[in-house]
């Protein structure tokens, strides 16, 4: 026993030796720091990580400067640092020393000064700060890769990225399926065994995923407009609510929004998961209006959705503008209440509403607004307003907002996080933001999705739609999936 005792403590030694041994060569790998002169600017970066909240769960803000020369970037918070070097300006964070200096920094900030070397000596920029929130972000987001234009249109996907790292993977992509059209991924109350996206064209069909089971189904019916369109699950799992449209496009020679998509019709509907039928009311479906755009609250006892009224189309586009409005629900009948509130009247604001999301804890309602129509990720005036669900008081996101494209969003479950997309970049290519909204209802500084290359967005010739966080993977079969959408018979809705 006594030699037993000696054996363990030897090793434990020798364990604890090793430990420091690794910790000592951890910081001697760590570029030294040079003697520099202090200026009082902060660097010129990209993407602009320059003070901004993070999630304690994200991967490394790699960004690189806008010159290239030898440089070196110190992170800090209380006793941890990390130092990382690059030859042409361009970062790369280890993800060991990240996560290590994430941690210490939970609730607290990281101090990031760069040095670079310039043929006069080295210089130190003015130090920013990467505020680390100690609520996590939902790990995993989802989205679909496009090209913004139409030249590539047979070609997308979606995929899933791990947050807390560079992973990608593909649930579908098209050229497993003919190079059909994919869209409207839309998940449970952010869970990823609860989902359903729509092909279209090639092995049509709305395709449901319940805890591993696929179901195919034909969603277009003799009383609908047309197959469902956009979607939002009840939180129950029960029900979906979808619009129904006819849309049209145009395209613009001298116009900053090139293109104009838009509705000669639409209605809202709710599917019945369990019993395939759907339910409606004069007040979702009515001629004189279209109604599109559905949302359930939290407690899934009040729909909201957007209605304007309708207008001869093509020529009166512009003069379309789309209330907000709110019906209550009875998830345990399955009906419609008889009164509809406004919450933002599109004629008195000038502006059209769309995309109502509600944070899941009820408490905040943000939605897209712009000067007219519908479609506003075409729209470079389209802004991000929110809506404090307590008042009724809403107002535009200044500290989100940019001079294009804000549009689709979608919150992180905690209510803390929320990730939307835009064109503040070029103008071309729709991007996924992420950023912080305190518990009073504040709007942090948005920051771009890190990626592993700093060059990833130059490279990357696709736009990100319908960014939407989920608390996991999703776990489905992909070879199931492709079987099912290429031999399954779709399920018909009545």
């Amino acid at each position: 026993m006594k030699n037993s005792c000696m054996h363990t403590k030897i090793r434990l030694i020798r364990m604890g030796c090793l430990g420091l041994l690794i910790a000592l060569l951890a910081v001697a790998c760590q570029p030294a720091l040079p003697e520099a002169q202090a200026v009082d600017e902060q660097p010129s970066i990209f993407p602009d990580y320059t003070d901004v909240t993070i999630p304690c769960n994200i991967a490394p803000l790699n960004f690189r400067l806008q010159e290239a020369a030898p440089a070196i970037l110190s992170l800090s918070v209380g006793e941890e640092q990390l130092r990382v070097a690059a030859s042409d300006g361009s970062f790369s964070v280890p993800l060991r020393g990240w996560r290590r200096l994430l941690a210490a920094a939970k609730g607290e900030a990281i101090t990031v000064e760069v040095y670079v070397e310039k043929p006069e000596g080295w210089l130190r920029y003015a130090p920013f700060t990467w505020q680390v929130a100690a609520e996590p972000i939902d790990p995993c987001l989802v989205y679909r890769k496009i090209a913004p234009g139409y030249r590539m249109w047979n070609r997308m996907g979606i995929y899933q990225r791990d947050l807390s790292n560079f992973e990608e993977e593909a649930l579908l992509d098209n050229k497993q399926t003919n190079n059909n059209c994919m869209n409207c991924h839309s998940f449970c109350q952010q869970d990823p065994d609860r989902m359903l996206f729509h092909q279209r064209m090639t092995h049509a069909g709305t395709y449901v995923i319940r805890h591993g089971e696929i179901e195919k189904l034909d969603t277009k019916t003799d009383r609908t407009i047309s197959a469902l369109v956009y979607p939002y699950w009840h939180p129950s799992g029960r029900y979906v609510a979808f619009s129904t449209n006819e849309t049209k496009q145009d395209f613009h020679y001298a116009d900053p929004n090139r293109v104009e998509v838009f509705d000669l019709r639409s209605d809202v509907v709710v599917y019945d998961v369990e019993r395939h039928q759907l339910l409606t009311s004069p007040l979702l479906s009515a001629e004189a209006h279209w109604e599109t755009f559905p949302c359930f609250s939290p407690d899934g006892k009040q729909l909201y959705f957007c209605s304007a009224d309708s207008v001869t189309m093509p020529e009166q586009y512009r003069e379309v503008r789309y209330n907000l409005l709110r019906l209550s629900f009875d998830p345990e009948q399955g009906t419609f209440g008889t009164q509809v509130d406004t919450l933002f009247h599109a004629q008195a604001e000038g502006k059209s509403a769309r995309f109502p999301r509600i944070s899941p804890d009820g408490k905040q309602l943000m939605f897209t607004v712009s000067a007219y129509g519908n479609f506003s990720i075409w729209h470079r005036d389209a802004d991000l307003y929110l809506m404090d669900l307590h008042t009724g008081h809403y107002q535009p996101m200044e500290a989100v907002n940019s001079s294009n494209v804000e549009s689709y969003h979608s919150w992180s479950s905690n209510s803390r996080w929320f990730v939307f997309s835009s064109r503040r970049e070029n103008g071309l290519y729709t991007a996924p933001y992420i950023a912080y909204l305190s518990p009073d209802g504040q709007p942090g500084k948005p920051f771009l999705l890190p990626q592993a290359s700093a060059d990833y967005y130059d490279l990357t010739l696709c736009s990100f739609n319908i960014p939407e966080l989920v608390k996991g993977p999703i776990q489905v079969d992909r070879g199931e999936l492709i079987r099912v959408s290429k031999y399954g018979r779709p399920s018909s809705i009545h």
